[in-house]
């Protein structure tokens, strides 16, 4: 009778682990995925006039912090000058950006057209990029061989 509750207790308790690891792995995935949040979809047209298709694209650079160490910087806005001040306009309320090669190697100037229709003129803060999927894998669109970047 000892190897049967013994049996029946082994059962009992790899249901209970097997449960408790389910519960955690769902947990784990909720919480590595916030919801609500937004991904963003563009058409880029680079300076060859070739377009293309990112989907959950973010604006992206590294800062360097040392001689070997970086840290990488993934925003969902356009951090750009307007004077001496830094806007940091939202993918929500972006329609275009139309980008001006600069050709000296500074940030380029851009136009933003807002989704209400306003629109103004920049210069990137940082030269970043435009990070995300294609229908062909990971892609990276240095912002200074773009021309314009439509938001869907």
């Amino acid at each position: 009778m000892n190897d049967v509750k013994r049996k029946s207790w082994g059962g009992m308790a790899s249901a209970v682990l097997c449960s408790a690891c389910a519960l955690w792995l769902s947990v784990g995935t909720a919480l590595a995925q916030p919801k609500g949040e937004k991904t963003f979809q563009v058409v880029a047209t680079d300076t060859k006039g070739i377009e293309t298709e990112v989907h959950g694209v973010i604006f992206y650079w590294e800062e360097k912090i040392s001689e070997t160490a970086f840290v990488p910087h993934e925003l969902k806005e356009v951090p750009v000058k307007r004077g001496t001040a830094t806007v940091k306009i939202k993918f929500d309320a972006i329609k275009t950006i139309d980008v001006k090669p600069s050709g000296n190697g500074t940030p380029p100037a851009v136009s933003i057209t807002l989704n209400d229709g306003k629109a103004g003129e920049f210069t990137l803060a940082i030269a970043g990029s435009f990070k995300g999927q294609s229908d062909f894998g990971e892609v990276e669109l240095p912002a200074v061989e773009l021309k314009r970047i439509a938001f869907k």
